[in-house]
């Protein structure tokens, strides 16, 4: 499993995936989970859907 996200593509996932952990937590809304998607896939730079698509965000990969 290669990478294919830039630093800045993770940051932005992990940032986005804390806050709808965080709505999903306040909201007591269990869709609150769906934010472990960005932010597992930032924790790993890896994104099936870029591979599927070919798109590669990480310059020096």
């Amino acid at each position: 499993m290669n990478r294919n996200m830039g630093q800045v593509d993770r940051a932005l996932r992990a940032i986005i995936g804390i806050v709808v952990i965080v709505l999903g937590v306040i909201y007591q809304n269990w869709l609150g989970a769906i934010g472990l998607i960005p932010l597992v896939t930032a924790g790993v730079g890896f994104c099936p859907l870029y591979k599927l698509l070919g798109i590669r965000t990480c310059s020096e990969c």
